[in-house]
């Protein structure tokens, strides 16, 4: 059991090709927020080795745009680290694009299509009260 818990929550609404792509970029995110959740490599029956993958599981939620909204804001308003995606990141093709185009919005006016978060595990509850499991 962990103390804290991983929660990505994608906008109910993409295409799957995007909630896939986003829930990625989200991912990386957080890894990249805390390395230590990486484990060790990987290796099957024959030696092979794979990369390795995190430690902790994450759970993937779906929202509606309004949801997601509150999400946002409850993360911001509890000062807790997020990974976002913004609609018009979908229009680009590489991260110095992405950066430029999610710093032309706000938390208000910004399309968001995906949150992820790392906290401790009551406070994600809360955080994403409202999200459901992906189907």
């Amino acid at each position: 059991m962990f103390d804290t818990k991983i929660a990505i929550v994608v906008r109910d609404d993409l295409a799957t090709w995007q909630k896939l792509n986003v829930t990625a970029f989200l991912t990386s995110g957080i890894i990249a927020q805390s390395p230590a959740i990486i484990g060790e490599p990987y290796r099957d029956a024959m030696e092979n080795v794979y990369n390795p993958l995190s430690i902790q599981p994450l759970v993937v939620l779906a929202a509606d745009q309004e949801t997601l909204r509150a999400i946002h804001k409850r993360a911001l308003d509890r000062k807790v680290t997020t990974s976002a995606y913004i609609e018009e990141m979908f229009a680009t093709g590489h991260d110095v694009a992405n950066r430029e185009v999610f710093a032309r919005f706000g938390p208000d006016d910004a399309k968001l299509v995906g949150i992820a978060l790392r906290a401790e595990r009551k406070l994600v509850d809360k955080i994403t009260k409202g999200a459901k499991m992906h189907p």
